[in-house]
């Protein structure tokens, strides 16, 4: 009963997700594709990067939401674990995707700092004040998922940051406006550079991690084995695995020992233990082996 109720949760996050990313694939493509032509008609550096960087962050939600989809999907002989890996494969993929449209901006900014032009304030702040309302907008989509599933995070970040940085493409319409300073557009064009950079390396650093089987960020491996250690009968563990089955399930397999048979070994005890696994620890999947450890020699139990 517990697994239905697990899964009626999940269908109804996915959902939910289904419907933030069509509205967040449609709105940002049609702004992204209307900020592009004015960046090409008022020649600024800043609106063009702010561009680029909504149009990697299109392709990172279709992305994103494609990785979505197939991790909702049943698992088969081949696949047993179905196709979750795919939104850890699509973080990385946005990461890189990221990394790539910070140095074309970057080439882009240089060349203009040598050789500034330039621009057309009023239409680069109209542009770009509408770019702050639909990037904060469709960021609070993802809010919510982003605290659990780095694939979401992914998602939010980058619209999020698309929103700040818009902000600062509108400073700079206005200082250009009243100072004539043309090396504030470029130079902004660089600030941009930085924080898409900073703000990927988290994203592909725990991706990275994620597709090597390491423990998950936000798990605590010590305090996931002294709660196991603490369990009525246990006198030892080993063999203990956390790794990250997607960007938002987290999977468990660990030997307990247990000399004695106690409450805990029954299929209800089973059914606690990773109830309270998933509470404390958001750990989904859980397979626990228990080892009487006889020294099959003169029949004690081995220390």
């Amino acid at each position: 009963m517990a697994h239905a109720h697990a899964e009626h949760q999940q269908h109804d996050f996915l959902n939910h997700i289904n419907t933030a990313f069509f509205i967040a694939v449609s709105v940002n493509l049609i702004f992204t594709g209307i900020e592009a032509f004015y960046a090409f008609l008022t020649g600024s550096v800043s609106l063009l990067g702010d561009a680029g960087h909504n149009l990697s962050d299109v392709s990172g939600l279709l992305l994103a939401w494609g990785a979505s989809y197939l991790a909702g999907k049943k698992t088969s002989r081949m696949y047993s674990y179905g196709y979750r890996r795919t939104t850890i494969l699509a973080a990385i993929i946005n990461a890189l995707v990221l990394v790539f449209a910070a140095a074309v901006i970057a080439l882009q900014s240089f060349d203009r700092l040598i050789t500034p032009a330039p621009i057309q304030e009023i239409p680069v702040m109209i542009v770009a004040t509408i770019g702050i309302f639909v990037n904060a907008g469709t960021a609070l989509l993802f809010m919510q998922g982003a605290k659990e599933d780095l694939n979401l995070k992914a998602a939010y970040l980058h619209l999020a940051y698309d929103a700040l940085i818009s902000v600062a493409v509108v400073v700079t319409a206005v200082l250009i406006f009243y100072t004539g300073l043309l090396w504030l557009d470029p130079l902004v064009g660089i600030i941009i550079v930085v924080v898409i950079l900073a703000g990927t390396w988290n994203i592909l650093r725990d991706s990275v991690n994620l597709i090597l089987d390491a423990v998950p960020q936000h798990i605590d491996r010590t305090a996931v084995e002294t709660y196991l250690k603490s369990i009525d009968g246990v006198t030892e563990i080993h063999d203990v695995h956390i790794w990250g089955m997607s960007t938002h399930e987290n999977g468990l397999t660990a030997h307990l020992i247990m000399p004695e048979d106690t409450l805990w070994d029954s299929d209800g005890g089973y059914s606690q233990i990773s109830a309270e696994l998933r509470r404390r620890f958001k750990i989904h999947h859980v397979t626990l082996q228990v080892e009487k450890d006889l020294d099959c020699d003169n029949g004690d139990y081995c220390d």
